[in-house]
């Protein structure tokens, strides 16, 4: 099978055509390191079928990132049979750049001029055919985002795979010209594949070259200190090469591209005059809470834009019993969107579960093979499955965030308060990615070249609660507001994120300033012009999100509503004891005997009958996140009846308040642990892989004993509000023990 790869710039919508030309749906974001590895998909629109590889977003083939490194170790390792060249039209100086590296090695090369439709949107075009003759590669017009001539793309690159291409340079001419040809000669004569290209980098003076052959790197210099400094130079070899491709772009490339009007630099571009808002010195961070508040708003609440509470008659009319129809649109007031599909879905698997109880009662099954369908199997699959459309909305909103460019800005905002806590804005890119999921976020710390704040940004990023912990969060909101008449769910939702956010950043305050001190990484980022989002992305994206779901609900979920099941129906002795006896069952023997170890945290011995289900339920909620849920839900089922009409999950949680006589502060407290404690078995192994065992055991420690803390801090202060004095005392006594460990480290390494 034949193999592609795709290089090119951040943001030159590399990701956004390998989604075109696979139907594959990786994240697209409209920032840059969102790919930090390579990812593959097949292209099957042809009679042979062929493998894509989407690199790295690179500005040059020149070690200095991870992503560089991954993206020059497969164009000079893999043997691509073509490398297609994706080229943002809109900057295409600075994008034919990273061309001109590429046209070094001897491998079949396209280059595609994607974004053509937003240049000549401006009134700007770009002569193809002259561009293509000075630059010796066949050149593609395409958009990407659209998904125009993108198969006219395959096919020239199919074409030029067949012809046998010697790598090129645009700086024969240069002062270093001479340097380059006899550095090439000495590595054709050993035999070194793409020669011309590793000349050039031994030139630059390139650290992986000059230390895989430091005799060749000794005799370059002592030719440019013979030859070329005759000529008047002899200063920074790197610059200078640089300096001349540029040269060469503007004299050769440039004059292809046609302008509609001028350049005016003054003149400020519709993405600068939405940047002096959205990004203002002041006004940016509160822009940012005030954007994700409403997004929390339209996903979570059951009064949306509180008209119910503003126009009173409204109110009361949603709150009176009513059609099935009116449940699913109206409660305190208009639900958001969120809630609407939340109760729909909702109302779909309560039938589907009553359907099921009849029909085995028709059948004349058992009493055990009814509970373990409806009440272990399906009940704690309806309860999970219950929150996809929230969580789907949810991602909705970010990924267009992400796909207009906003979240590059918020970055680049975030910049400078996250320095004073050690890290770099780059980190803030893995750590949104969180929201999302752990794994992938994790993997994109590899954009971090510090490898402390790249270990300090892993073990934070769990902080940022995923959607798998979705479920947990709006089912206790709603039980607290279903129970206790106080606050509303989006409220409480956007208070626990905010509240994940905060103890990650004093977090890496912590470390940064203790057992992970140094210097914080440089960064350096091009922001992206606003554009709308495009709806095809949006929606794969959707639709992976969901198809991984839904296929976590119907395997791992799935088999652990049925352990909990079997767990807490049977005894020790393998005797059925049923829901009416569960306090025999073995998970109540096991749930009593770890439940001692959260009563600091609220929903421990403190606790009335059944409350050993919060302990097995976090227990759990190790394998996967949605386990919490899904364990309430199986525990809960036969007793659900009092609560008809509340939504699947949210009545599970009602129902054990009621039980337990857990309180408000313990329930926040148990919020909190979920969020913060070790994440999923994925993240877990994905954790270990990124760190090693050496850090990584201290990252399991560390998720525990920061969730107890933050936990047990909420818990005693929600219910004894005194203790915020001594929590506070101990904050201060921790600061000063930081300064004073500061001080001295200093001091040891000014020596």
């Amino acid at each position: 099978m034949l193999k592609f790869a795709l290089a090119g710039n951040p943001n030159s919508g590399k990701t956004t055509l390998f989604n075109a030309l696979t139907g594959s749906t990786a994240h697209v974001g409209n920032w840059p390191g969102v790919t930090v590895d390579k990812r593959e998909g097949t292209y099957k629109k042809r009679d042979e079928p062929v493998d894509i590889v989407d690199l790295p977003g690179i500005y040059s083939l020149s070690p200095y990132t991870p992503e560089e490194v991954v993206a020059r170790n497969f164009v000079l390792e893999e043997n691509p049979d073509c490398i297609i060249n994706i080229v943002d039209a809109t900057n295409l100086e600075r994008n034919l750049y990273l061309t001109t590296q590429l046209m070094e090695l001897s491998v079949p090369m396209v280059v595609a001029l994607n974004m053509t439709d937003v240049l000549k949107k401006r009134g700007d075009s770009i002569d193809v055919k002259t561009l293509e003759k000075r630059i010796g590669l066949p050149v593609v017009e395409i958009s990407a985002l659209k998904g125009m001539n993108v198969d006219d793309l395959m096919d020239r690159a199919l074409e030029t795979v067949k012809i046998r291409r010697v790598g090129r340079t645009v700086l024969k001419d240069s002062i270093l010209g001479s340097a380059i040809v006899n550095a090439e000669i000495a590595f054709k004569l050993k035999g070194v594949p793409a020669p011309l290209f590793h000349a050039i980098k031994l030139v630059e003076r390139d650290e992986i070259e000059v230390k895989n052959h430091p005799q060749e790197a000794k005799a370059v210099e002592a030719f440019i200190l013979e030859n070329v400094c005759k000529d008047g130079f002899c200063g920074d070899v790197e610059a200078e090469i640089a300096d001349a491709r540029y040269k060469y772009i503007t004299e050769h490339f440039s004059s292809t591209l046609t302008r509609a009007r001028k350049l005016d630099y003054t003149e400020l571009s519709k993405s600068d005059k939405a940047d002096k808002v959205l990004t203002h010195k002041w006004f940016g961070i509160p822009i940012f809470l005030v954007i994700l508040f409403s997004i929390f708003h339209l996903t979570f609440s059951e009064n949306m834009l509180y008209l119910g509470s503003i126009i009173k008659p409204f109110g009361e009319w949603c709150g009176k019993e009513g059609a099935a129809w009116k449940g699913i649109f109206f409660t305190d007031g208009l639900n958001s969107p969120g809630i609407i599909l939340f109760n729909a879905l909702d109302y779909v698997t309560s039938q589907i579960g009553e359907y099921l109880a009849k029909g085995l009662n028709g059948l004349g099954a058992s009493e055990w093979a009814i509970g373990l369908v409806c009440d272990g199997a399906w009940s704690g699959l309806a309860a999970v499955l219950s929150f996809l459309p929230q969580i789907l909305v949810l991602f909705l909103f970010f990924s267009i965030l992400e796909d207009t460019g906003y979240m590059a800005r918020v970055a680049f905002m975030l910049d400078r308060l996250f320095r004073r806590f050690g890290v770099s804005g780059r980190a803030f890119m893995p750590m949104i990615m969180g929201f999302g999921c752990s794994v992938p976020a994790m993997v994109n710390t590899r954009t971090l070249a510090d490898e402390k704040e790249r270990a300090a940004t892993i073990r934070v990023i769990p902080f940022f609660s995923c959607g798998a912990k979705l479920p947990i969060l709006t089912a206790i909101a709603g039980g607290i507001v279903l129970s206790f008449g106080k606050g509303n769910a989006d409220v409480i939702t956007y208070s626990m994120y905010v509240l994940g956010v905060v103890t990650a950043l004093i977090a890496l305050l912590v470390m940064r300033n203790t057992t992970m001190r140094g210097e914080t990484s440089p960064f350096i980022m091009e922001l992206p012009t606003y554009h709308i989002p495009g709806f095809k992305n949006l929606m794969l994206h959707l639709w992976d999100k969901a198809k991984h779901f839904i296929q976590k609900a119907f395997t791992v979920i799935f088999a652990s509503t049925i352990i909990i099941w079997f767990l807490s129906n049977f005894s020790w002795d393998w005797h059925y004891v049923g829901v009416a006896n569960m306090e025999k069952s073995i998970l109540a023997s096991i749930g009593k005997l770890i439940q001692p170890l959260f009563t600091p945290l609220g929903f421990g011995s403190q606790l009335k009958a059944f409350g050993w289900m919060f302990a097995v339920a976090a227990i759990t909620g190790l394998i996967a996140k949605e386990n919490v849920i899904a364990t309430f839900g199986s525990l809960a089922a036969v007793i659900l009846a009092g609560f008809e009409g509340t939504e699947e999950g949210v009545a599970e949680v009602a129902l054990i308040i009621q039980e337990t006589g857990v309180s408000m502060p313990a329930l926040i407290s148990f919020i909190a642990f979920n969020m913060l404690t070790i994440p999923c078995f994925a993240a877990v192994a994905t954790a270990k892989a990124e760190l090693g065992k050496g850090k990584f055991r201290w990252t399991l420690l560390f998720w525990l004993a920061v969730s107890y803390l933050v936990s047990c801090m909420v818990y005693t202060v929600g219910e004894w509000g005194w203790t915020a004095i001594v929590w506070g005392i101990l904050a201060v006594c921790a600061v000063v023990g930081i300064v004073l460990y500061n001080k001295i480290m200093d001091k040891k390494e000014a020596k």
